[in-house]
């Protein structure tokens, strides 16, 4: 930074402000947002019924770059890890529980990590949300697509053997 012209140190200096400043968390789905309520959240062309849970912020960036999501998110902050120290208490889980209780939700699939702690967050979520009238799905998990099958690890391809689907053509 020393070798750099002070317009452009000041001009950094200036954005991270801004960023200070004005980038806050939404208060419904814990998406950053430059307002109280993200454009997701506050879109009436999203399907505020389906609710996908994630783990970060660029979770929800990735899901939305395939285009293919209509719905609106939850981000935890992170996941269970008590290697970690990370617990429940931790992450965004009360706030949605509270969301889903509060009625308007009839389905929450979890995109979290296939990871234990992701499974073990997924779990944990699972027993504290309210099951009447709220279908709970998980995103698919399997062998990536042009990758060889004595390269996927176990678990991988364990659950790809156990959660097959029926094969269309």
């Amino acid at each position: 930074m020393l070798r750099r012209e002070p317009e452009s140190n000041m001009a950094l200096a200036h954005s991270i402000e801004e960023l200070v400043e004005n980038v806050r968390y939404c208060h419904v789905c814990h998406n950053i947002s430059d307002t109280d309520t993200c454009n997701i959240c506050a879109s009436p062309s999203r399907d505020h019924s389906t609710l996908c849970v994630v783990e970060t912020v660029q979770d929800v960036m990735a899901i939305e770059a395939t285009q293919q999501y209509r719905g609106v998110y939850h981000v935890l902050g992170g996941i269970i890890s008590p290697m970690d120290g990370i617990g429940p208490q931790d992450l965004e889980i009360q706030s949605l529980v509270d969301r889903v209780a509060a009625g308007g939700v009839r389905e929450v699939i979890f995109a979290l990590s296939p990871t234990m702690e992701g499974d073990t967050t997924n779990f944990y979520i699972y027993r504290k949300l309210p099951h009447e009238g709220v279908r709970i799905t998980s995103i698919a998990r399997g062998v990536a697509q042009n990758n060889q099958l004595h390269y996927t690890d176990e678990l991988t391809l364990g659950r790809s053997i156990t959660d097959r689907q029926p094969y269309r053509v």
